[in-house]
């Protein structure tokens, strides 16, 4: 009797076990589908109320849109088959839902039931510049924080790390005004 109890107990405690890992995995990622959440975000920024039911100007608008988009943005509007060139087409996937107002998150749901490395797209982590001495990071890291500004040009002659770490300084003023104060202020002391 004290066995099958014990067979019954151990039974119960492996279920809700294994349901509490059901859950856990439903979860996921907080940064599962970041890349396709954000532009849609952004994108929905720049559509006007009265477009924002119509599927064929939403695509449109968004198609214009593409034409501007850099990095993981400019990725996923390829995946998408916003720009030209696109290997595939899935963009009405997204336009559908968007003109029947579903949000962002939902939209990015479905597309990834049509194409899985949609939400494995990420964005690269961002550096605190108040808090790095940037004479510690790697030339590719410097390399990585121009090219997330847009600034990869500046710096084609550049031979040396402090050639990256000058360039860097002389543009966080207009790219990370917060990093420049604090940095200027650490080194008026």
């Amino acid at each position: 009797m004290e066995r099958r109890l014990l067979t019954i107990t151990l039974a119960a405690v492996a279920v809700v076990f294994l349901m509490v890992i059901a859950t856990a995995d439903s979860k996921g990622d907080p940064r599962d589908c970041e890349v396709c959440i954000g532009t849609l975000e952004r994108f929905l920024e720049t559509v006007p109320d009265d477009e924002k039911g119509d599927k064929e100007k939403i695509e449109k608008r968004f198609q214009k849109y593409c034409k501007d988009a850099k990095g993981k943005d400019h990725k996923f509007c390829v995946m998408l088959g916003a720009v030209p060139n696109s290997p595939t087409r899935i963009l009405d996937k997204m336009t559908q839902p968007l003109s029947w107002r579903m949000p962002p998150s939902k939209v990015c749901e479905k597309l990834k039931k049509a194409d899985q490395q949609i939400c494995e797209l990420r964005y690269e982590k961002q550096i605190d510049l108040t808090a790095t001495d940037l004479k510690k990071l790697r030339v590719s890291e410097l390399k990585k924080i121009l090219s997330a500004w847009g600034e990869d040009s500046v710096c084609k002659g550049c031979a040396e790390k402090a050639d990256f770490i000058r360039e860097i300084e002389r543009l966080m003023p207009k790219y990370d005004p917060e990093a420049a104060k604090k940095r200027s202020q650490k080194t008026d002391l």
